[in-house]
C-alpha cells in the first residue's frame, strides 16, 4: 500500500522511469500533448472535463511526490501586449523555493520536445499559459 498522496498507476510508474534531470510538463488544456512532445514522451491524460484537474491540483500532489529541482513557464512575446498571468502567481506560491525560468510560447515548445521530456500531463487547466515544464530534482537521504 502506498503512504504518498498520489494514486494513479500510470502516472506513478512514469515517475518512477524518471530520474534526476528528467522533465515533466504539466500542460494546460490548450497545450498539444501529442505533437508539443517528443516521440518518447508518456501521455498522462487527466483532463477528465475543462477544469478538471487544473494544474495547481496536480503540482499540489506531485510536490509531494518527487523532489522538484527548478520550472520553466511560458510566456507571451516581448513583442506581445503585455498581459498579466495570474497563474504564474500561482505556481510561485506552491514553489516558493524553487527556480523559476521564463520561455516565450514557440522556445517552451521547443524545450517541451527535449528528449529530457519523459512525461506530459494533460490537465483540463483553461486559464492560458498555464503550463508548467519541471525537472526532477535529487531526494536528500532524509526524505
Amino acid at each position: 500500500m502506498l503512504y504518498g498522496p498520489m494514486t494513479h498507476p500510470q502516472f506513478l510508474r512514469a515517475l518512477a522511469t524518471a530520474g534526476h534531470g528528467s522533465k515533466i510538463l504539466l500542460a494546460d488544456a490548450n497545450y498539444p500533448h501529442k505533437t508539443g512532445v517528443g516521440p518518447a514522451c508518456e501521455l498522462v491524460s487527466l483532463n477528465y472535463a475543462p477544469g478538471m484537474l487544473d494544474v495547481i491540483q496536480v503540482l499540489r500532489v506531485l510536490k509531494r511526490t518527487i523532489p522538484i529541482e527548478s520550472v520553466e513557464i511560458m510566456v507571451p512575446d516581448p513583442a506581445a501586449e503585455p498581459v498579466g498571468i495570474p497563474i504564474h502567481d500561482e505556481f510561485k506560491e506552491e514553489l516558493p523555493d524553487v527556480e523559476f525560468s521564463s520561455l516565450t510560447r514557440f522556445d517552451f515548445y521547443d524545450a517541451a520536445r527535449s528528449e529530457d521530456v519523459g512525461i506530459v500531463v494533460a490537465t483540463g487547466e483553461q486559464r492560458l499559459y498555464g503550463n508548467l515544464l519541471i525537472t526532477v530534482g535529487v531526494r536528500q537521504p532524509d526524505e
